[in-house]
């Protein structure tokens, strides 16, 4: 018993540390010669040594990270991106009105000219990574406190960074830290800031199922949007111009209309935002009392009064439709994440996965003596910062995330207005634009909820200041405080920036209700992060030094870092799944349950598709869309390794052509951040025979999907 309870306990950490199974990890592309094998054994039929090839067309130089918060692929030889709807719905919101409402409607740029510019978005190709871990360490000295190490770290960080792009200033030169700061590498990239909007479906296919769907299988979501670089006439990168001309990619994904079987070999290429896999047990249960919880609690409250607000006014749906489904993404995904983290025990299991270590360091002489401490201080120290913590997390959820107020104030104050005229008028158009879809009668609701529930949830001693204000002006009426502030304050409109920019002697800004708020929630903030921050530095030191003695016990096993927002392959097969006792999930979805959750969500606005659309859905003609049953295939499942940020993702076959986009994961292994889990964590994708079909028979596109299919 004793020898199969330790084998158990060694499984496990080996789970925690990455290399349980081929389809676990998100891979740098630096590491894929290392994984030749291993790729050729789960099915790659091409040569491993063609997905990433600096300068010389790899498949890795057709993804581009989009915006910085998702991923996307090059589809076309003049510049076309494909990613997600989701990813793209900021854009669609904001070139949309009552008059031409795309969100609903979607849009077709029917020539290059109708091509919609976003000011804001970026796409950016990585060109090539280099590790400098010896070059960034020999700056460090042992007996450095935190503070001292991260300075020296971003010291050296700089000086490489300023080398790489010293002759070529198009250059973006990045050092990360990978594995809690024991291995650094240089990432180097390139920026197009001319992108434009070229297709979008009606939300009605893109946002099927919304919030309702959202982290499930089966799903029937159309989760789709084209745009397209734009370059000077040199192809180098250029800021938005008329002049400008379709970027001339140097990898374009081929696209494959074949589609795939159960087992099939898959693939996924993108930008995965951030793991937690070498956390320690401590620091999730952390997570799970701190920033899960409050997120959970405080965003179902705000997203109550928006949705109510939405359903009411048609106007109010489009200025927060993006809004919503930002901010109800991460709502539920933390729902879900603690949901799983309890059912699937991951908590214990990592605590085996810990003590097994201990076990190790005990016994092994390459153990170094020094760490024999090491998970007793973590559990100190966790603890000594438990209680401001989780304080902290409500603060952010419940007023730097809750009421606009607050932010649209904050940004105000920052502006700084002596600074590049191109830089200033940017910033004041965004703030601008940020005001047009915004309503401070629903702010003031929000607000006087927030307040009361921050009240609620943690103890006085980390109350602001405004709440005395509240209850001694106000007798305890949360209300009746909004209702003052947003009566006297010139913040919740364009009016106090307006008075700034003219030198309005008659407006002290200082007197400003929601300013004084603001300082005052800043003032708090500050102080609660100053206490803690001696402690913080303390668990980040043993947090590396935890990490470092998982990867030194399994020196013999390659191991992936943490997701950190730079290029990651993971690979696994098409897979359908098994959620509980008696259900199986296939692996694919249709055109035929779009029907049928219509008419099961009769009513539910989430379900809601137009009557001529559906139809156009549910009896095609699908052409050569179709699969061999002849059905229309929506979206799919496989056991690729994702997180936030891969929305986007290309998902490749074995031959590395493109099969669909990756959106989602799956609601059984929500709490997949912190430890993989083979027998339930999917990736969800949408077919990318349906995105072709919708774009051609819906959307009346052909002139795009022949240039996809090139």
């Amino acid at each position: 018993m004793i020898r199969i309870l330790r084998y158990s306990l060694l499984l496990l950490l080996l789970l925690q540390a990455g290399n349980l199974t081929a389809d676990e990890g998100m891979w740098m592309p630096g590491q894929l010669k290392q994984l030749r094998k291993e790729l050729k054994q789960a099915g790659l039929q091409m040569s491993a040594e063609k997905l990433y090839r600096p300068g010389r067309g790899g498949l890795t130089d057709a993804i581009v990270s989009f915006g910085g918060f998702c991923s996307g692929v090059v589809v076309s030889e003049e510049g076309l991106v494909l990613t997600n709807h989701h990813c793209g719905f900021s854009c669609v919101q904001q070139h949309s009105s009552l008059e031409h409402n795309y969100l609903r409607d979607g849009f077709v740029a029917a020539t290059r000219a109708d091509e919609l510019p976003n000011p804001e978005l970026y796409v950016r190709f990585l060109l090539r990574q280099e590790e400098v871990t010896r070059r960034v360490l020999s700056a460090l000295t042992p007996d450095m406190s935190e503070e001292q190490r991260t300075c020296a770290v971003d010291s050296v960080s700089s000086l490489i960074s300023d080398e790489a792009t010293r002759k070529d200033t198009t250059l973006i030169a990045i050092v990360d830290s990978y594995y809690g700061g024991s291995e650094y590498w240089l990432s180097l990239y390139r920026d197009y800031e001319d992108v434009r909007l070229v297709y979008a479906p009606p939300t009605s296919v893109g946002k099927f199922g919304w919030d309702t769907d959202n982290w499930e299988w089966p799903r029937h979501t159309g989760d789709f949007c084209l745009f397209r670089i734009y370059a000077g006439t040199d192809n180098r990168p250029a800021p938005y111009s008329p002049q400008n001309v379709p970027y001339r990619p140097s990898r374009v994904a081929t696209i494959s209309l074949d589609g795939y079987s159960e087992g099939d070999y898959c693939m996924t290429l993108g930008y995965p935002g951030a793991t937690e896999r070498y956390l320690s047990s401590f620091g999730i249960q952390e997570q799970m009392e701190g920033p899960k919880q409050a997120m959970t609690d405080i965003r179902g409250i705000k997203q109550h009064i928006w949705k109510q607000e939405m359903e009411r006014d048609e106007a109010v749906r489009i200025h927060y439709a993006s809004k919503y489904d930002e901010s109800s993404n991460y709502w539920k995904h933390s729902i879900g994440t603690l949901r799983s983290i309890r059912r699937l025990h991951v908590l214990e299991r990592k605590q085996a996965a810990e003590e097994e270590l201990r076990q190790w360091m005990r016994r092994s002489p390459e153990a170094d003596p020094s760490l024999a401490p090491l998970l007793t201080e973590l559990k100190l120290a966790y603890g000594q910062r438990s209680e401001s913590n989780r304080a902290l997390a409500y603060f952010t959820e419940a007023f730097f995330n809750g009421p606009e107020l607050v932010g649209l104030t904050l940004q105000t104050l920052n502006t700084e207005f002596r600074d590049e005229p191109d830089r200033v008028e940017r910033n004041l158009k965004h703030l601008l634009e940020e005001y047009e879809n915004y309503h401070p009668d629903i702010d003031r609701q929000v607000l006087a909820t927030l307040l009361q529930t921050y009240r609620s949830k943690v103890d006085s001693l980390w109350l602001p200041e405004c709440y005395t204000t509240i209850d001694t002006r106000y007798g305890g009426n949360y209300q009746a405080y909004a209702d003052s502030l947003f009566a006297h304050t010139q913040m919740s409109s364009p009016r106090a920036l307006k008075r700034i920019l003219e030198n309005d002697t008659t407006y002290q800004v200082a007197d400003d209700p929601a300013v004084d708020l603001c300082m005052d929630l800043l003032f708090k903030y500050m102080t609660t992060v100053s206490s803690q921050r001696t402690i913080t530095q303390r668990i980040d030191s043993l947090e590396r030094r935890l990490t470092a003695a998982m990867r030194q016990m399994n020196h013999s096993r390659q191991t992936y870092p943490n997701a950190n927002s730079t290029m990651r392959l993971s690979y696994g097969c098409v897979a359908g799944y098994r959620p509980t006792d008696g259900v199986e999930y296939a692996h694919y979805t249709t055109t035929r349950g779009i029907v049928e959750k219509v008419r099961a969500h009769r009513g539910d606005s989430d379900f809601e598709v137009q009557p001529d659309l559906l139809q156009r859905l549910a009896q095609g003609p699908y052409g050569r869309y179709a699969n061999p049953s002849g059905e229309m295939p929506v979206c799919f499942i496989t056991n690729n390794d994702i997180t936030g940020g891969n929305s986007g993702s290309a998902m490749f076959n074995a031959r590395g052509q493109l099969v669909g986009l990756a959106f989602d994961g799956n609601w059984e292994a929500m709490s997949s951040d912190y430890l993989y889990e083979p027998r339930l964590q999917r990736t969800i994708g949408v077919d990318i025979r349906y995105i072709l079909f919708v774009m051609e028979q819906v959307g009346h596109a052909r002139h795009l999907t022949a240039e996809m299919l090139k």
